[in-house]
């Protein structure tokens, strides 16, 4: 776990890491179903994924990172009327989306593959949902994360995200008989640098959260509402 205090700021590309996704990706096929389970209620991501959904009119096309299972966020914007592309690193989290959400597309991928001159395009959006998943990277890589998502928006386009408030890095935690690594920050530096990205913070929300699963510790979650700047 890294000290808490400043940090100082991330001038790294994807050229220059090394990126180790094998273990997450393992990790996520083995959970499977079990993730909604030890999380049975999201209110918190329900009501982010309503204020896209407010935001947006009928067909806007919406990305949905780390889609997971596909349940609530890919189901919840389907059924609202949004073309919805969802993709995760996990092949199981994939077939679980595709079975859960028909209508929807899912691809197995991680959001390094749609980075600017990465290996897939899959065009523009309207908005970009990331419930949790960037709580899978190394801080090293969020900036880059986020840099990712402001090429996929279009113009005027929108970003819901959340995480779970605390100060670590790259940090391993037992995560229903398995082990991920995750990162998170202090609320402050969370604002700031998505702020930094080039997004305006419209809505912000948190709440305590305890997950159903006893060997899960209870999380401060933070959801934020954003709009692309420029």
């Amino acid at each position: 776990m890294n000290s808490p205090g400043k940090h100082p700021l991330v001038t790294a590309t994807y050229e220059t890491l090394r990126l180790h996704r094998e273990g997450q990706a393992i990790a996520f096929d083995a959970i499977g179903d079990r993730y909604d389970e030890a999380f049975p209620h999201k209110e918190g991501q329900v009501l982010a994924g309503e204020w896209l959904i407010k935001s947006l009119p009928t067909g806007s096309r919406v990305l949905d990172l780390g889609c997971g299972t596909g349940v609530p966020t890919a189901r919840q914007l389907l059924d609202a009327g949004l073309e919805v592309v969802g993709v995760d690193l996990s092949a199981v989290m994939v077939k679980l989306a595709r079975e859960h959400v028909q209508g929807a597309t899912f691809h197995q991928l991680e959001l390094a593959d749609l980075r600017p001159g990465g290996p897939r395009d899959l065009g523009r959006f309207q908005a970009v949902a990331a419930f949790f998943s960037l709580l899978m990277l190394p801080r090293v890589e969020i900036p880059l994360a986020l840099t990712t998502v402001r090429h996929l928006l279009a113009p005027g386009g929108l970003f819901a995200l959340s995480m779970v408030e605390a100060d670590v890095d790259d940090f391993p935690v037992p995560f229903l008989g398995n082990t991920i690594r995750v990162s998170a920050y202090p609320r402050e530096e969370l604002r700031t640098a998505v702020e930094a990205a080039g997004f305006t913070i419209v809505q912000e929300t948190s709440s305590a959260y305890a997950p159903a699963a006893a060997d899960l510790l209870p999380e401060e979650q933070i959801f934020l509402c954003c709009e692309l700047r420029g």
